[in-house]
């Protein structure tokens, strides 16, 4: 079963899989709405990498029933945040994490990974399973432009809980028509709320509700971190800053300030130094993206032999690759794959180069660990939005690693979690 979402809705789609009592995992993929209105100067002035954040779920069943979701950021944020509420503080060693990043669904693997060392207990696991299928289908619901295909097979194991479909449907869609209520004021879970003036707000505001604001109002969390901070699910969250944000004591952004300096340093950092590799057997595509590439300062080395490039793709360390799928002696999957199941190449983003534009082969090359798919022949601003996108991506995916991960729980977030 596939097709696109303005011909049959998740809610009706999911229907069908609860129906027919089907196991095996569901793929969508939304459509970025502005990717075609803006020219690639402008997605670097205006910081609209985040737009293009790759927006693709997975969503588990058994029996048609929900076991799990999983996101398109494949890394261990989530989790991070939901075990701030617990006050678990436990962080797995790099081999650790680096070993979960190789499974399909780290996350998972990560709250296995807790239960067997006793560092959380199996409700709190299951909870958290409750609300990260919540916030999936949340997002999910909403969708009203993309592409999906759900692929028949074995059930996703060991199973720590399942949930029914019919009536979580019912309770979420409930909340999508009221979270549209909240615009135009409140529009993503991804904004952040930010304090207006302090000195206004405590003259026109109890003293109490200045403080509790400033402890999560930071303008550092957005809306969805909050309501993981707290175990609540957005819509409440969002339903009570509402208020101060209509007074105007409450603004809501796209970015997080605070972070915007080291970003965007570390944009530029990276691309003054990006080294991509093209491996395709066709000459006239490597001399293609070089000409491209080259006058903006990229360093690109091209590959027409596939066994050469995987021979010497180790020495270069790339911070991009560009792979094409069909190639003879070894495909562009079976590179793909390879990379990924080694510990350098784990997070280096991979697109995949195709002359067709099937859904199925995108499908694939997500399933065998790719970033992107790009249609040959391509234009320059196509290549160049692709770069510049997985480029800043994952600057920014290292730097919330960094502070999620690695940090330990802030103050704030242990004294005040209720």
């Amino acid at each position: 079963m596939y097709g696109n979402l303005n011909e049959i809705d998740i809610r009706s789609i999911l229907q069908l899989i609860e129906l027919g009592q089907r196991t095996g995992q569901l793929f969508v993929e939304a459509r970025s709405h502005n990717s075609n209105k803006l020219s690639v100067d402008e997605v670097i002035r205006q910081g609209s990498w985040s737009e293009f954040k790759q927006q693709s779920w997975y969503v588990f069943f058994l029996n048609g029933q929900i076991i799990y979701c999983q996101d398109s950021d494949s890394s261990l944020t989530r989790i991070a945040d939901y075990l701030r509420h617990y006050r678990v503080q436990t962080r797995l060693d790099k081999v650790q994490l680096a070993y979960l990043e190789t499974l399909n669904a780290p996350e998972y693997g990560y709250l296995w990974t807790l239960l067997e060392r006793n560092i959380i207990q199996p409700k709190v696991a299951q909870t958290i399973i409750h609300r990260l299928v919540h916030e999936t289908l949340f997002d999910l619901l909403s969708l009203h432009q993309g592409s999906f295909i759900f692929d028949l097979g074995s059930a996703f194991a060991p199973q720590l809980t399942t949930l029914e479909i019919a009536p979580l449907v019912t309770k979420i869609m409930k909340q999508v028509q009221e979270w549209k209520l909240l615009y135009p004021h409140i529009q993503s879970p991804d904004q952040f709320p930010v304090l207006a003036d302090i000195t206004e707000l405590r003259s026109s505001l109890p003293a109490a509700t200045v403080n509790k604001l400033q402890q999560w109002v930071d303008g550092k969390t957005s809306l969805r971190q909050l309501a993981r901070y707290l175990n609540r699910d957005v819509l409440t969250v969002a339903k009570a800053i509402y208020p101060y944000v209509q007074q105007g004591c409450v603004h809501i952004v796209y970015s997080s300030t605070s972070t915007d300096a080291q970003i965007q340093k570390s944009q530029q950092e990276l691309l003054q130094k990006a080294r991509i590799v093209c491996i395709d057997d066709t000459a006239t595509i490597c001399e293609t993206v070089e000409s491209i590439l080259k006058p903006l300062g990229y360093e690109a080395i091209a590959f027409t032999n596939p066994l050469e490039a995987i021979s010497r793709i180790f020495q270069i360390k790339p911070n991009l690759i560009l792979c094409d799928i069909t190639m003879p002696e070894l495909d562009g999957y079976e590179i793909c794959g390879m990379l990924r199941h080694s510990t350098a190449f784990r997070l280096v983003p991979i697109i995949m180069l195709s002359s067709k534009n099937a859904f199925i082969d995108r499908v694939r090359a997500r399933m065998v660990g790719a970033c992107d798919y790009l249609t040959k022949p391509f234009t320059d601003t196509e290549l160049l939005m692709l770069v510049e996108k997985y480029l800043n991506y994952s600057v920014v995916w290292r730097h919330n690693q960094n502070v999620r991960l690695v940090d330990p729980i802030p103050d704030r977030v242990k004294d005040n979690i209720t």
